[in-house]
């Protein structure tokens, strides 16, 4: 089982349900004060972008492809440590290792530099 490693605090809240029943808590949400956003800017939701684009850049795809560390470390011949460091901004990607992050993630190698 895949389980991210840090949980980012979240504000946000999603209603399912009856329409009437959601339009009456947005109603009482409002006179509470909270606001209805369209979007939230990145680097709010991910304040580690600002630091380490490319980490973030790495954990999404390795994610989106659905890999744990390990799996990659096994794809790349990067050791698995490394790929952590990696994510957490501890350690570089380097050329050379974006250019083995790249076809085991179906990306381009320009995304991690």
């Amino acid at each position: 089982m895949r389980v991210p490693m840090k949980k980012h605090p979240t504000e946000e809240a999603r209603f399912r349900g009856n329409p009437a029943a959601i339009a009456r808590l947005r109603e009482l949400a409002r006179d509470l004060g909270a606001k209805e956003l369209d979007s939230i800017p990145a680097n709010e939701v991910f304040p580690e972008l600002a630091t380490n684009r490319a980490g973030v850049a790495l954990r999404g795809m390795r994610y989106r492809e659905d890999l744990t560390q390990a799996q990659l470390a096994e794809r790349t011949g990067i050791p698995q440590r490394h790929i952590s460091e990696m994510e957490n901004g501890k350690r570089g990607i380097g050329k050379e290792n974006a250019r083995k992050l790249a076809p085991a993630l179906n990306a381009d190698y320009r995304l991690f530099l």
